[in-house]
């Protein structure tokens, strides 16, 4: 039961729309109807400014943080079945964001959250796929295509961290997470996927 209703304030986490909340305050638009229609640091950096896309980024990364610490400190039992909890977790934060139930299940891409989850599971391998990430968009300014592209290598970056850097006796709950949270980001951006194939992309 705890198990369940840790998933669930995860989840309940994850839905907290904070970029549509700032632009509503401040402009008074639903952000959805604008640029790429989510309600991520850099779609409300395009409608709202630099500062709310950064208080965006830095509160949904918070929220992904939150979930991996709560069920981290709640959750209880074996360590195999509390890995696998909590990057239940994990995943449910993720989904959260993506398909929040306060704005019938519209939300952001999933970045800046998944961000916040493997801050805490997998610092390394965030480091790795981050640096990846920034590389991506020095070179193209496409942020969607630093996303996608970070978001697929990190699993491979998870692995790479348990072998290289940071064994991890049960590897599988935190692989899991990762692909999982990547086929999220990638299924959340296929409108950006099918803009950047056309050339209508935006750019920063």
């Amino acid at each position: 039961m705890r198990a369940l209703l840790v998933i669930i304030i995860a989840y309940l986490l994850g839905s907290i729309p904070f970029g549509y909340l700032i632009v509503r305050q401040k402009l008074g638009d639903d952000i959805r109807q604008s640029g790429s229609g989510g309600t991520g640091a850099t779609n409300v950096s395009r409608r709202a400014g630099k500062t709310a896309g950064v208080i965006t980024l830095l509160l949904d990364a918070f929220k992904g943080t939150l979930a991996v610490l709560l069920a981290k400190m709640l959750l209880t039992g074996p360590p195999p079945l509390v890995d696998r909890l909590v990057a239940a977790a994990a995943i449910a934060v993720i989904v959260g964001h993506i398909f929040p139930v306060w704005l019938k299940f519209r939300g952001g891409k999933g970045v800046a959250t998944g961000v916040g989850v493997f801050l805490i599971l997998a610092p390394v391998a965030l480091l790795c796929a981050g640096v990846l990430f920034v590389a991506i968009v020095a070179l193209t300014r496409f942020v969607s295509l630093g996303s996608i592209t970070a978001a697929t290598a990190l699993p491979v970056c998870v692995w790479l961290q348990s072998m290289f850097v940071e064994p991890v006796a049960d590897l599988g709950p935190l692989l899991t997470a990762a692909i999982l949270g990547a086929l999220l980001i990638i299924f959340a951006h296929r409108g950006n996927i099918g803009r950047l194939a056309r050339g209508t992309e935006s750019r920063i």
